[in-house]
């Protein structure tokens, strides 16, 4: 199967409202697939703006990193049906940070809302679009049945939980509170 790198930005072969794929498919541009594929590059760009946040230790950046480097294969993944890209202890390393960073952290009394922090605010989003992306894999995964890999929504779906106790870890290295949600009706 060839793969086709990106080798000139400008094509004009998605003038028509197709794209290709990795593989040399062409989709529509409307396609599960490519809104999949749209949607885990957004996060991969979220995940970046979190990398480059007010006060991210190093130590974490590079653990995000390796998060883009993990939403890169799921992208791959899309791109070249058939082919395993994403690691196989990805989603058992995300279960090992949030069970530490968990036990870190005081337990929720009431729903959080962002912006405790840039940092934690920049989690947030990512966490947001984490979900899109999620539910948009879980389309292509009912579109295309045995044609994606059950592994990749479910990661994405653990990585939004993982992002959501990152925030919760970003606001109290901050030593900002988080904010609450207080109901009207209380």
């Amino acid at each position: 199967m060839g793969e086709h790198r990106l080798t000139r930005i400008t094509t004009r072969t998605g003038d028509d409202g197709s794209t290709g794929l990795a593989d040399g498919t062409r989709l529509a541009k409307t396609s599960a697939r490519v809104a999949a594929l749209g949607d885990v590059d957004e996060l991969n760009a979220c995940i970046g703006l979190l990398c480059v946040a007010p006060g991210i230790a190093p130590a974490l950046a590079t653990r995000l990193r390796a998060v883009q480097q993990e939403l890169f294969d799921i992208g791959g993944e899309l791109s070249l049906p058939g082919r395993a890209l994403l690691a196989r202890d990805a989603l058992a390393m995300l279960d090992t940070d949030i069970s530490e960073w968990n036990a870190t952290l005081p337990p929720l009394t009431e729903f959080v809302l962002p912006g405790s922090n840039e940092a934690n605010a920049r989690a947030h989003l990512a966490r947001t679009v984490c979900r899109r992306a999620e539910r948009t894999l879980w389309e292509v995964a009912r579109q295309e049945g045995d044609a994606l890999s059950p592994d990749l929504p479910r990661y994405l779906n653990r990585l939004s939980d993982w992002l959501f106790v990152l925030s919760r870890l970003l606001a109290r290295q901050h030593h900002n509170p988080e904010t609450l949600w207080r109901s009207r009706s209380s």
